[in-house]
């Protein structure tokens, strides 16, 4: 096992979830437009899940949490896919997103998923 890439990436996404985390304060409306309609409470919406994205992003950077915080992310990231099926199946609400962009995210949401697994819960079991 490459510890070095490990680290590395445990870094790239902890850093990748404070940043997307704190957007979600900075810029909310962005996240709204992409939200489903059919969910409720948008904004408080946005906002847990803006601070469940930065708490696991710190959390992969603490060994004792990395764990909770790898599977709290994967979990966060399969609850916001709804929102990447949405803009896919509404290509035309999202004029100023490129199309590859939209169509892109669908597969890129599981790899993130792969690789928060792999940094943070299947090579933290063998330690």
């Amino acid at each position: 096992m490459n510890t070095t890439a490990r680290k590395n990436s445990l870094w790239m996404l902890g850093v990748l979830f404070v940043v997307a985390g704190i957007n979600h304060f900075v810029s909310p409306e962005v996240y709204r437009r992409i939200m489903p309609p059919y969910l409720p409470a948008h904004l408080m919406l946005i906002y847990v899940s803006g601070v469940f994205e930065v708490l696991g992003g710190v959390g992969l950077l603490v060994p004792s949490l990395r764990r909770t915080a790898g599977w709290g992310l994967i979990a966060l990231l399969i609850a916001v896919f709804p929102a990447n099926v949405h803009m896919a199946m509404n290509v035309e609400q999202f004029p100023a997103f490129p199309l590859a962009a939209i169509y892109a995210r669908l597969p890129l949401q599981f790899l993130l998923i792969a690789w928060v697994y792999w940094a943070a819960i299947r090579t933290s079991q063998r330690e």
